[in-house]
């Protein structure tokens, strides 16, 4: 087992992985930018090196000065969270080369599935249904053109590179195919330095369903369950859960069976997760992730396993700690991402000094999270504040048991998502789980934002 990790994040993630490692017996070493120097995880670590300023550009993606202090250090391998160079296949081959375990995928497997375009075709070679759509790199306008023909609108550019919702553009006519085709190229160009895209066929009001996958060294491969995170808004999930609530046992074994068998096609080791388009009884593989996810809590919490555990035990040469027909999925777990935006001006991004702050807790609660009263949200990262995790029994229980702990959790100093995520889990839909990702934007367009400023006026008088 490894003596020292070096954690190449920042917040939640970065806290998430120390307090396994202490759990482990591993020491730690955090690298942080100098917007992070009050942070958690710098205080928590054993170790803490600065690597340089607010910019990810100068500090979290830069590798060179990484590989420096885990060199200096002496460490054994390196763990890169989620985001920054979490799927970046250089990075896991220099710390190769460097005789630094990577904790995840290789360089190899981290590629085959890391580009959308190879990886669609990887997965059809292997059978796992994939949206109709190019098999390859869709490089000009009339190429473009030519396939929403063959596919029929409406279609989806995406970007081969992408993820978070960049590069992604839906098309319903030829119009809006070419403006999408290089608004889609121009993003992916600056998010990833890659503008490659590809067009699939748009599958309409879908599900959006993950599979969980734990793979080791030695070919073992366990599923650990399905999280639906449907709940979105342009590309980016605010609330998972899992179990899905509407997909029946037979497509649940279909999905387990497919997400194995995309994990297998590319001899893929540690965590990761394959992500499916669900449209009644049909599902099409959409993109593999090769890293620990945001909402891993939830499968955490339904399976009993520490996912980064997990990772760590694999990257370490290590079997699997359980086989499949040892994994049971009890009860139901609720993810409330806890965001510093304004949902009454449109998600706005709000960082600035939380002036107070208090989590909740009680049983089934969980909080995921790397700030407290008097720390500074900086503007140059992600939003996030925190995950409000709960796990009951049965989904009835969770939703009622995520209210309570919703009610409880009080930040002041910024506004947070907390409001509207109390207002989602309590729409019919959500309670009847009959929602998909298209709910958000149908309740935006409803009127949710302008009944709650009226209310807020109301209040205010």
């Amino acid at each position: 087992m490894f003596n020292k990790i070096l954690i190449a994040n920042r917040g939640e993630i970065a806290v998430r992985i120390i307090r396994t490692c202490r759990e482990m017996g591993i020491k730690t070493v955090v690298v942080y930018s100098q917007a992070d120097e009050d942070s958690l995880p710098v205080r928590l670590a054993d170790e803490a090196v600065c690597i340089g300023p607010a910019p990810a550009t100068q500090s979290y993606l830069m590798i060179e000065r990484i590989i420096s202090v885990a060199e200096i250090g002496d460490v054994d391998a390196i763990h890169p969270g989620y985001g920054f160079l979490s799927e970046n296949p250089q990075f896991a081959q220099i710390c190769k080369d460097c005789k630094i375990e990577f904790i995840g995928p290789t360089a190899e497997q981290m590629s085959a599935m890391g580009d959308k375009a190879s990886a669609r075709e990887t997965m059809r070679k292997a059978g796992v249904p994939v949206t109709p759509g190019s098999n390859n790199v869709v490089p000009t306008e009339d190429a473009a053109l030519n396939e929403a023909h063959k596919l029929g609108y409406p279609v989806i550019i995406k970007a081969t590179a992408g993820g978070g919702g960049r590069g992604m553009r839906v098309a319903h006519n030829d119009a809006s195919l070419i403006q999408g085709f290089h608004a889609a190229m121009t993003e992916a160009e600056r998010a990833f330095g890659n503008g490659d895209v590809y067009i699939e066929k748009f599958i309409e009001n879908p599900k959006h369903i993950e599979v969980q996958i734990l793979a080791d060294k030695f070919g073992n491969v366990v599923c650990l369950g399905e999280r639906d995170c449907s709940l979105q808004r342009r590309h980016q999930k605010l609330i998972e859960e899992s179990p899905s609530p509407s997909i029946s046992a037979a497509l649940r074994k279909k999905l387990f069976e497919a997400a194995i068998k995309a994990a297998k096609a590319v001899g893929y080791t540690s965590a990761g997760t394959i992500e499916f388009l669900v449209s009644g009884n049909s599902f099409y593989f959409m993109e593999m992730n090769t890293r620990v996810q945001v909402e891993h809590t939830v499968t955490e919490m339904v399976s009993g396993l520490d996912i980064i555990r997990e990772q760590i035990r694999i990257a370490a040469g290590e079997r699997l700690s359980v086989q499949q027909k040892q994994i049971a999925l009890r009860g139901c777990a609720i993810e409330c991402r806890i965001n510093a935006e304004n949902p009454y001006c449109n998600f706005a991004p709000s960082p600035g000094t939380l002036t107070f702050y208090s989590a909740p807790g009680g049983p089934g609660v969980r909080v995921d999270s790397h700030v407290y009263a008097g720390y500074r949200i900086p503007p140059h990262y992600d939003s996030m504040i925190s995950k409000l995790i709960v796990h009951a029994s049965t989904r009835e229980e969770a939703i009622a048991r995520c209210k309570r702990a919703l009610d409880e959790y009080l930040i002041e100093g910024v506004p947070t998502t907390i409001p509207f995520e109390h207002f989602l889990i309590e729409t019919p839909e959500f309670i009847s789980g009959n929602y998909d990702t298209t709910l958000i934007e149908r309740l935006m367009k409803g009127g949710y934002f302008e009944q709650q400023n009226a209310i807020r006026k109301e209040i205010a008088k």
